[in-house]
C-alpha cells in the first residue's frame, strides 16, 4: 500500500495520507468500513479525521471538526477521501451535506461507495457545482473497505491469518516447545492486532502444547477495553479443565468448536458448568466445517473480526475452506533445516505447483529482524 510521504503533493500521496488515517478505524469503526478524509489548501494537509468508531462521526465530518479545531476555514478547499461521502442519514447525517454547507470547490473519492443505501454522494456533490474526481489509489481505497465487502455479502467475520515462520517456513523445532520464533517487535505487532479483533483462534494442538492465554498484552490499554474471545478449534476436550490457563482465568470468554458428538460429552458438559461455550461442528476430526462455527461467532458474540493463531494443519483448512481472508505473515531470518519441524501451511499431499493457492501481496514492512507481509486471496 502507497506511503504518506509529508513532503510530496500529489493526489496519490494525498490519498495515501488519508488511507493511513482510515486504517486507524479498522476494529472499532465495524461494521462500517474504515474510512479516512485529509483536507488540502495550496498543496498541503492542513487538517484530517477518520471514523473513529461505530456510531460517532464519519471521517469528512472528522476532518472538518478538526479543521474549525484548528481556525481554519475550508471554503475553497479540496477534501481527499478514500470511500464516496455517504448521503443518506443513519446514526449521523449525510456527509454530501457537510461538505456542502463548508463550501469546498473539490472532493476526490478514493473508490465509490458499494452499499446502495449509502450511495449516490458524488451525485450529489456534483449537483451542487462541487468538481468530484474518482479513482486515485483505487484499488488501495477497495483494500481497505475488503471487511465491509465481506460483511456485506457472507455471514462471515473478516478473518485474518497470523504465521510467524523461519526462512524454511517453519513455526517450531521438531520438539514442539514454546519457543519465539519471530523477534519481540513482530510479537508487539501481533497483540496490535489482538487488540483489534473479537476472537482469537487456536488448534487444539497449540491448546495442549502451548497452554496459551490468547489476551491482548499491550500498554496503556483502555479502560473499557474488552478482550478477545478465545476459540479452541479441536475433536478432544480437555479431561482436565484446571490444568489450562484458559479455563482457570477467564473461561467464560472460551469457545470450544468441536465434533457434535464431543458437544455432547461429560468433557462438554463440565465445561458449560464453568460458563465456556461448546458449539457443535459438522464433519469429522481433522475435517470440521469451520463455515457454521465462525458464523455463530459473528452473529451470537459480535466478532466481526477474528484472528487465527492455530497451526499449520488449522491454517491451511482455514484457506481451504475460503475463511482465510488475510494473511499476516511474518518471516525471520533464520533457518532450521529440519524436516521434522512443523510448517506453517500444512496437510495437503501430493498437490502439483499448478495447484497452489495464490495471493496477493498488499504491504510489506519490517518488523525488528523480521518482515511482515500483509495478504490476501487471488
Amino acid at each position: 500500500m502507497s506511503t504518506c510521504k509529508a513532503n510530496s503533493s500529489s493526489a496519490e500521496n494525498f490519498m495515501a495520507c488519508a488511507l493511513e488515517l482510515a486504517v486507524k478505524g479498522r476494529g472499532p469503526a465495524a461494521p462500517n468500513p474504515c474510512v479516512g478524509a485529509v483536507l488540502v489548501d495550496n498543496n498541503k494537509i492542513v487538517a484530517g479525521g477518520w471514523h473513529t468508531k461505530y456510531g460517532a462521526l464519519h471521517a469528512e465530518r472528522e476532518c472538518l471538526a478538526n479543521a474549525r479545531g484548528k481556525g481554519i476555514d475550508p471554503t475553497g478547499m479540496t477534501m481527499y477521501v478514500t470511500l464516496e461521502p455517504c448521503n443518506h442519514h443513519g446514526k449521523t447525517p449525510p456527509c454530501t451535506e457537510a461538505i456542502i454547507e463548508a463550501n469546498i470547490s473539490k472532493v476526490v473519492v478514493g473508490t465509490r461507495d458499494p452499499n446502495p443505501v449509502a450511495a449516490g454522494g458524488i451525485k450529489k456533490l456534483k449537483e451542487h457545482g462541487i468538481e468530484v474526481e474518482v479513482g486515485v489509489l483505487e484499488q488501495e481505497c477497495k483494500d481497505i473497505i475488503a471487511d465491509f465487502l465481506l460483511w456485506q455479502n457472507s455471514h462471515s467475520p473478516f478473518n485474518i491469518v497470523k504465521m510467524a515462520a523461519t526462512l524454511d517456513g517453519k513455526i517450531a523445532s521438531r520438539f514442539r516447545t514454546p519457543e519465539p520464533v519471530s523477534s519481540p517487535e513482530s510479537f508487539l505487532k501481533v497483540h496490535e492486532l489482538r487488540g483489534r479483533v473479537g476472537a482469537v483462534v487456536i488448534g487444539g494442538g497449540t491448546f495442549y502444547a502451548d497452554n496459551p492465554s490468547l489476551t491482548c498484552r499491550l500498554d496503556g490499554l483502555h479502560p473499557d477495553f474488552v478482550q478477545p474471545f478465545a476459540v479452541v478449534i479441536t475433536s478432544r476436550l480437555p479431561e482436565n479443565p484446571d490444568d489450562h490457563t484458559l479455563l482457570t482465568k477467564h473461561p467464560e470468554r472460551t469457545v470450544f468448536l468441536t465434533t457434535e458428538s464431543a458437544a455432547r460429552s461429560p468433557e462438554a458438559d463440565v465445561l458449560r458448568q464453568r460458563g465456556t461455550s461448546v458449539w457443535p461442528l459438522p464433519g469429522t476430526p481433522g475435517h470440521l466445517n469451520l463455515s457454521a462455527g465462525f458464523e455463530r461467532l459473528r452473529y451470537d458474540l459480535g466478532c466481526h473480526y477474528t484472528l487465527c493463531e492455530g497451526g499449520g494443519r488449522l491454517a491451511m483448512h482455514m484457506v481451504e475452506q475460503g475463511l482465510a481472508d488475510e494473511l499476516v505473515h511474518f518471516v525471520t531470518p533464520r533457518i532450521l533445516g529440519d524436516d521434522q519441524a512443523p510448517a506453517a501451511y500444512s496437510g495437503r499431499d501430493k498437490v502439483t505447483m499448478e495447484q497452489a493457492i495464490n495471493f496477493r501481496i498488499l504491504s510489506m514492512e519490517p518488523t525488528g529482524t523480521d518482515i511482515m507481509v500483509t495478504m490476501r486471496p487471488e
